[in-house]
């Protein structure tokens, strides 16, 4: 093999505007994209542990699955977080495939 291992993803690289363009959604989007996922991941993870010591905590399902007191968002949560993860996956995969370059010397 002559090329290296990064040659042979050069056809996945996306432009340089295009991978600042992929900085400033992952910039912008990472924040609010956390919140709603380290919501799921916390109360599925404690709603775990203190259903093994036979404590029904089921307001926390309700968090776990969009139910935010008097707003709703159980019918397009699901969606909402797969969306989230997706664009915040793919825009960092372009930041990893394509990094910045340095200005200077």
């Amino acid at each position: 093999m002559n090329g290296s291992f990064t040659d042979s993803f050069a056809i996945m690289k996306p432009s340089g505007t295009t991978s600042r363009q992929a900085r400033r959604i992952h910039r912008w989007l990472v924040p609010i994209a956390a919140a709603p996922l380290l919501i799921t991941a916390g109360t599925g993870s404690l709603y775990s542990l203190l259903l093994e010591q036979n404590i029904d905590a089921f307001w926390l399902l309700k968090l776990h699955t969009g139910q935010f007191g008097w707003l709703n968002l159980q019918p397009v949560y699901p969606i909402l977080l797969g969306a989230l993860t997706i664009v915040v996956t793919v825009s960092g995969l372009m930041m990893l495939l394509r990094p910045a370059r340095t200005t200077g010397g």
